[in-house]
């Protein structure tokens, strides 16, 4: 409800400005910013309540407190009047006892001066009178439980819960249901576009069925003896290796000549027929045409000016298949030479006429490999690569490159400051373009609403970008001291946003290669921005001392928020109380890219040390399994081009990224994305898929997981963005 009733907000301001009515827009305002109801926002409730006790209001403690009574409890059921008196009571016990914990004997007895006529006649309230003369009241059997975290805890969520289902079952003016009205069209055009895909998808199919029984009856005869020509004479050739060269062209002339042309002594071959003929059902054309023969002998005259043709044109095929021949010789011996050791000394071992029938089809790359032999044993792949597309709208190396949380929309950014907002479904199209006067640094979308996009620059500034009305909402100021924005990350919930902030650096985001690398940790801050108010809530607290932080990463409920720094530190903090509940030393140098693991009791992290190692975040500092990949997963990434030059990128992009189960993890690579399947213990990474498709190293990945095709996204620097669309198979 909050989130509908501030949108109102913003098009009721919308509207009159649209109208001219500036006056009730001030009046508009003022009223807002005085609003008890916080908008019906929860958690801003709760806060001024809490902000009213800690700076001993009473008055206004109460005072508030009869607002929300008169305002909403007033029109509830009297069956829910008890549990609003036990609520106030609570909060009243709450104030005591947190001037009891200030040691602030004062505003204790003048809480019970105040509300002694109130609370006399009160049952509950009786022992509590007794409370400003008990020395140690927390040691008391009757006041020691108030005294708990934990008693503070549960009436805080006790209250945020009765209020937030008040709020959702008050009665809401018509208004206000138009953003679930929008909500519920959105949801209707998602499940229609899948049924029209659906729908697509199975009109191909049939349409492909129906060409593969309908087509090769409508062929005319000249082409059905095109293959004859082909692919039959090269599977003839390669099956009979010891057999003369002209043999079979000389065979597959004579079917064609009548019986007494042939030369005495020879007893005429078998009719063959082509493995395609066979599949398809389709007659053989040589038989065919030798009955017709036998039936109508022609005479010696008519027959002499065709076979001179004939051989002509059969000494010409014969060239052509001798060289096809060489060819497929060719391409089976560098197949051989790819094979592993193991079944090459196998196959070395048979005949050779049968390796080259067993050795199957492996250069078309359209047949995905779906089985593997691991052990002796057949073992099904977990992916099959569908199909993979290349968007190549930009024309510099890529930094970012992140999907929303819909799975519909694509943000990249590459080094020239220049962003792409783009969808691949049904067709990959750019939707937005946006170029910044500033460099930019970082990017991430915002999780309510999804339209919204954060942009981190190089000069100290935060940009909202609407992706839908393609402008530009804020530019927030971060800091001046400590310019260059690294990382965004927003919280699950929409309502703030992590900044990290650093200062000035000797090299930027692609340096040449020979430059020195800065040892020393730059100096950086950590800050938490609320995306409502748009002003900065508060800075975390860094220890040892301030440094850039690189990557931010938040738990599914925004819960936890870990970081990786430039000095090698993990952080997690604890995003309720705001402040750091874990750090270790996680790497020998910087730390590039962290996350969560699937069922968050580990974080993932790779670093300069080219090492990718998972933390049990329940034990501080304590290694899970580590693996060692190659420069080309972890950085710097390096491209080299003519007259020796090479450019060299340090990693700011996702580095990796997992699949929907969390079983199994995307990284870098120097062609395309590996996908590796994460085993227990020091089984190590086992590799389950190449993606491939790029000529440049690849600087950052996205996986994106919908039903059971995913999104694979590989960004390289050569500004280009492949996506392959992987079937997970389910065993």
């Amino acid at each position: 409800m909050a989130s509908a009733v501030e949108r109102t907000d913003d098009l009721v301001r919308e509207y009159l400005v649209y109208r001219g009515f500036t006056g009730t827009l001030k009046h508009l305002d003022s009223e807002i910013k005085a609003d008890k109801e916080k908008g019906f926002r929860v958690d801003k409730i709760i806060d001024q309540l809490q902000l009213l006790i800690q700076s001993y209001d009473l008055t206004g403690l109460k005072e508030y407190w009869t607002y929300l009574d008169r305002r909403l409890f007033s029109r509830l059921e009297d069956v829910y009047r008890p549990t609003v008196n036990k609520l106030r009571t609570s909060l009243y016990r709450f104030y005591i006892i947190h001037t009891v914990q200030m040691k602030n004997p004062e505003k204790t007895q003048e809480f019970f001066l105040k509300q002694v006529l109130e609370l006399q006649a009160q049952p509950e309230w009786r022992d509590w009178f007794a409370l400003p003369f008990i020395p140690a009241p927390e040691q008391n059997p009757s006041f020691s439980p108030y005294f708990s975290r934990q008693w503070a805890d549960t009436f805080l969520v006790s209250l945020h819960n009765f209020l937030s289902v008040l709020f959702q079952s008050s009665p809401q003016p018509v208004l206000l249901s138009f953003d679930s009205e929008v909500q519920r069209i959105t949801s209707v055009q998602e499940e229609s576009e899948q049924l029209r895909q659906q729908l697509f998808a199975l009109h191909g199919e049939s349409r492909l069925k129906k060409d593969e029984e309908m087509v090769h009856h409508k062929l005319p005869p000249y082409v059905q003896h095109m293959d004859r020509l082909g692919d039959t004479e090269l599977d003839l050739v390669s099956s009979q290796r010891n057999v003369n060269m002209t043999t079979p062209s000389r065979n597959f002339f004579s079917t064609f000549l009548p019986q007494g042309r042939r030369a005495p002594g020879k007893t005429a071959p078998g009719p063959q027929s082509s493995p395609t003929q066979a599949s398809l059902g389709r007659k053989d054309p040589a038989a065919t045409a030798q009955s017709a023969k036998a039936k109508d002998q022609p005479s010696a005259k008519d027959l002499k000016m065709p076979t001179v043709s004939t051989a002509t044109v059969d000494l010409a095929t014969g060239h052509s298949r001798q060289r096809r021949y060489h060819d497929h010789e060719k391409e089976r011996k560098e197949l051989l030479s790819k094979l592993p050791p193991q079944s090459s000394e196998k196959k070395n071992d048979s005949d050779p006429d049968t390796q080259t029938e067993a050795l199957p089809d492996q250069t078309d790359s359209t047949n995905q490999t779906r089985v593997c032999d691991v052990g002796g044993a057949s073992v099904e792949q977990p992916f099959i690569k569908l199909s993979q597309e290349e968007y190549i709208e930009h024309h510099s190396s890529i930094m970012h490159c992140r999907v929303d949380c819909s799975g519909r929309r694509v943000a990249s950014l590459d080094v020239d400051g220049v962003v792409k907002v783009w969808a691949f479904n049904p067709i990959m199209q750019t939707k937005a373009t946006i170029m910044s006067k500033s460099p930019l640094l970082s990017l991430e979308w915002a999780a309510k609403p999804n339209r919204l996009l954060l942009l981190g620059s190089g000069v100290g500034t935060v940009k909202l970008y609407d992706t839908d009305a393609k402008k530009s909402l804020y530019e927030m100021t971060i800091d001046d001291i400590h310019p260059r924005i690294l990382s965004l990350a927003c919280s699950p919930s929409g309502t703030s946003f992590v900044c990290s902030a650093a200062a000035p650096a000797a090299q930027s985001g692609v340096v040449m290669e020979g430059e020195a690398r800065v040892s020393a940790p730059v100096s950086g801050q950590l800050l938490l921005w609320d995306t409502k108010t748009v002003k900065q809530q508060l800075q975390f607290a860094l220890e040892p001392g301030p440094v850039a932080i690189n990557c931010t990463a938040f738990n599914h409920n925004g819960n936890l928020l870990v970081t990786g720094a430039a000095d090698g530190m993990i952080r997690l903090f604890d995003m309720q109380r705001y402040e750091s509940a874990l750090s270790w030393k996680a790497h020998d140098g910087e730390v590039y890219s962290v996350e969560f693991s699937y069922d968050e009791n580990t974080v993932f992290s790779i670093g300069e040390d080219g090492k990718f190692v998972q933390w049990n975040i329940h034990r501080c500092g304590v290694k899970q399994s580590e693996y060692s990949l190659s420069q080309d997963a972890v950085g710097p990434f390096v491209l080299s081009g003519y007259s020796g030059y090479k450019q060299v990128q340090v990693p700011r992009g996702r580095l990796f990224a997992f699949d929907s189960e969390g079983q199994h993890v995307l990284t870098c690579s120097s062609n395309g994305g590996n996908i590796y399947r994460l085993n227990k213990a020091d089984a190590g990474l086992e590799s389950v898929l190449s993606l491939g498709g790029h000529k440049a190293p690849v600087v950052t990945v996205d996986w994106c997981s919908a039903m059971d095709c995913g999104t694979c996204l590989t960004a390289s620097m050569d500004g280009k963005i492949k996506l392959s669309t992987l079937l997970a198979q389910k065993p």
